[in-house]
């Protein structure tokens, strides 16, 4: 596990735009934190690291949206609203285990417990302006949280 602290909303999305350049298909990331943390804003960075040019939006009326780029399918889900029986009915399989694929899913750790591996991004308010984004894995090797740690240093503070 690593932290690391951003100064603006812009450096949270410096860091994803960065965070997107050692990210791999099938990749699962669990973002977590208070409403307005920083978590779509993450997103949008990793969409511009992966080149994406239209706008982003959050998936929180919608649950899921779903930006195609460089053969991706880039799922943002938002789980806020779901209780625990509608997560049954809800068939995020379909989506977050397809081989072209990489998910941001806000609020999943309603679903932690049942997934074998995943990227694991907590954010954390310390001010108005800044925050603390703390990175931590389960079941993905330990060079992947090095080469995050890597690229997310480059836009912070630790």
């Amino acid at each position: 596990m690593f932290k690391i602290t951003t100064k603006s909303a812009e450096d949270t999305k410096n860091c994803g735009r960065l965070t997107a350049e050692v990210l791999k298909p099938k990749d699962i990331i669990i973002l977590e934190g208070e409403l307005g943390a920083g978590k779509t804003t993450f997103v949008k960075g990793v969409l511009e690291g992966f080149s994406y040019k239209k706008m982003v939006l959050s998936p929180t009326f919608t649950l899921l949206r779903q930006y195609k780029v460089r053969g991706l399918a880039i799922n943002h889900i938002d789980l806020y609203r779901i209780d625990s029986r509608g997560l049954r009915d809800l068939g995020l399989d379909e989506f977050v285990y397809q081989p072209h694929s990489l998910s941001f899913i806000e609020w999943g750790g309603k679903i932690i417990k049942n997934l074998d591996s995943f990227i694991l991004i907590e954010f954390s308010f310390l001010s108005q302006n800044e925050r603390k984004i703390s990175f931590s894995l389960k079941g993905l090797e330990d060079k992947r949280l090095k080469d995050i740690k890597r690229k997310a240093l480059l836009t912070a503070s630790h």
